[in-house]
C-alpha cells in the first residue's frame, strides 16, 4: 500500500497474531524492568478500539518467544540490542529504513521498506562488519565506531546520527550503500577522534554532552543535548563541522547546563530534553524527565518561554504518575515525538505505549491523545501487556517515525523495531 508520504509497507498487516513458541535458544537469557503499573489480563477485550486503525506489519530484530530476551552474544545483521532510534524515509522514490541498534553501538540501513519479518539489513555502520560489536567498532576507535547512536534521520539525501556517547553528530552527504562507511562532517568535536564530553573543557555553544534526538524542523537543525539539559539549534540547517549553534534553548547561556535551570520546571527548561519535531510555525521538545512535551508557536529565535505545554495541568508541573490507572494526558518518560501533517506520534515510554493525536494540539494546555497503541486502553501500562512479547506489544518504546499512514517503533526492550500501518475503516 502507498501512503500519503510514499511510504511504502505492503499488504500483510496482523492484527491477531498468536505467541511465538518458546524455542529459540536465547530465550533462556531473560530481563524485565521492576516498573509499576497496571496491567491487563489477556482475554479481556476492550469495549472500543482505541488505534485508529493502526496494525503492527513487520518485525525487525531477533525473536523473543514468551518473554523478554537478550540478544546472542555475537550479533547479526537481522538482529538488535536494545534499539533507541529510528527513522522511515521515503522521498524521490528513495525508501529507507535506518535504526540506532544503541547496545551494538551501529546503525542498520534497509535500502527499501522491508516485507518480512527478521528481514536483515543491507548495510551497517560502526562496526567493520554485521558480527562485530562494542564501543567504538569493537575497540578499532572512533573514527568509524559509535558508542550508544540514539537519534538517526534522513534530510535532502543526507545522513544524519547522534553518535551520544561520544557526544558527537555524524553526517554522510549521502545515505551510505555499502558498510563500514566513513561519515563526512562530525559536530560537537574538533574531529573523529576526540569524543569527550563537551570537547573536554566547559560546556559552549559548540559543545555536546549526551546528545538524543535530532531534527530538521522547517529550515532549521536541532539537537537534544540532553546532558547539558538543553537544545541547540542551527537555523540554516544541518551546519559545517566546528559551528556554533544560533539558537539555546533551556538556559540562559552557552556556558550553563543545570536541570531546569538550576530550578524546578519551568516554561522554559528541561530536565533531560530528548526528542524534536514539528512543522514550519510549531517546534515541539519532548521533556522526558519532566514528563512532558513544550511547544513553541513560531521557531523560538532566542531563548524563551513556551507556547504550550501537553502532559502536565500547567508550565511549571513535572509530576510522574507511576500507578494506575493511567489516562491519555499524562506521560512518563515521554522520550519521542514524530509529527507529520495534523497527525502527531508520541513514545509514552515508561508506560509502554504509543500516543496519537489527529489534530496538532492547541495550547496553551493541550488536551490528550486520541489513540493508544500496544494498550487496550489509556488506562493500562503493563510491559507486553504483561502477557507475552507480541507483534503489538511494547516493552520501553524509545524511538519512533511517523510518514503518513505508516509509523517505525523502537521497541527498545524487545530488541527489535516495529513497522505499523494505518488502516482505513473497511480495509483489510
Amino acid at each position: 500500500m502507498t501512503v500519503t508520504s510514499g511510504c511504502v509497507l505492503g499488504n500483510d498487516v496482523r492484527s491477531d497474531v498468536p505467541t511465538r513458541e518458546n524455542t529459540h535458544p536465547m530465550s533462556r537469557y531473560t530481563v524485565r524492568h521492576n516498573i509499576s503499573g497496571v496491567g491487563t489480563r489477556p482475554d479481556v477485550v476492550p469495549e472500543v478500539d482505541l488505534r485508529g486503525g493502526w496494525r503492527p506489519q513487520v518485525w525487525l530484530g531477533a525473536p523473543a518467544p514468551g518473554g523478554l530476551a537478550l540478544p546472542a552474544a555475537t550479533p547479526s545483521m537481522a538482529w538488535m540490542y536494545s534499539p533507541r532510534g529510528v527513522c522511515l524515509s521515503n522521498t524521490g522514490g528513495d525508501a529507507n529504513v535506518v535504526v540506532a541498534d544503541s547496545g551494538n553501538h551501529r546503525v542498520l540501513i534497509w535500502h527499501g521498506i522491508p516485507s518480512a519479518d527478521e528481514q536483515p539489513a543491507d548495510v551497517v555502520l560502526g562496526q567493520p562488519d554485521g558480527e562485530t560489536e562494542g564501543p567504538a567498532a569493537g575497540g578499532r576507535g572512533p573514527e568509524r565506531g559509535m558508542h550508544l547512536p540514539t537519534g538517526v534521520l534522513i534530510h535532502d539525501g543526507r545522513l544524519v546520527v547522534a553518535d551520544a556517547w561520544h557526544h558527537r553528530i555524524l553526517v554522510w552527504n549521502t545515505v551510505p550503500q555499502t558498510s563500514d562507511t566513513a561519515p563526512d562532517i562530525v559536530i560537537g568535536q574538533s574531529d573523529f577522534v576526540s569524543v569527550e564530553p563537551n570537547r573536554g573543557d566547559g560546556c559552549s555553544a559548540s559543545s555536546m554532552y549526551w546528545p538524543f534526538g535530532i531534527a530538521v524542523v522547517g529550515s532549521s537543525f536541532w539537537v537534544a543535548d540532553t546532558g547539558n539539559r538543553r537544545v541547540l539549534g542551527w537555523r540554516n540547517g544541518i551546519p559545517d563541522a566546528n559551528q556554533p549553534a544560533d539558537v539555546i534553548l533551556g538556559q540562559p547561556d552557552g556556558s550553563s547546563n543545570s536541570e531546569n535551570r538550576g530550578g524546578d520546571a519551568g516554561p522554559a527548561s528541561f530536565r533531560w530534553a530528548h526528542d524534536i519535531a514539528g512543522n514550519e510555525d510549531l517546534l515541539l521538545i519532548a521533556d522526558a524527565g519532566d514528563h512532558r512535551v513544550l511547544g513553541w508557536s513560531g521557531h523560538p529565535a532566542v531563548d524563551r518561554d513556551a507556547d504550550l505545554v501537553i502532559g502536565q495541568a500547567d508550565f511549571v508541573g513535572s509530576e510522574e504518575w507511576p500507578y494506575g490507572p493511567h489516562t491519555n494526558d499524562r506521560f512518563r518518560f515521554p522520550y519521542a515525538i514524530s509529527l507529520d501533517g495534523q497527525r502527531l506520534a508520541m513514545a509514552d515510554t515508561a508506560n509502554n505505549r504509543v500516543l496519537l493525536w489527529d489534530g496538532v494540539p492547541d495550547g496553551p494546555i493541550c488536551r490528550g491523545a486520541d489513540h493508544v497503541l500496544a494498550q487496550p486502553d489509556f488506562a493500562s501500562n503493563g510491559e507486553n501487556r504483561w502477557t507475552s512479547v507480541q507483534h503489538d506489544t511494547l516493552c520501553w518504546p524509545y524511538g519512533l517515525s511517523l510518514c503518513g499512514d505508516a509509523l517505525a517503533v523502537a521497541d527498545s526492550g524487545n530488541n527489535r523495531v516495529i513497522l505499523w500501518r494505518r488502516i482505513a475503516a473497511g480495509g483489510p
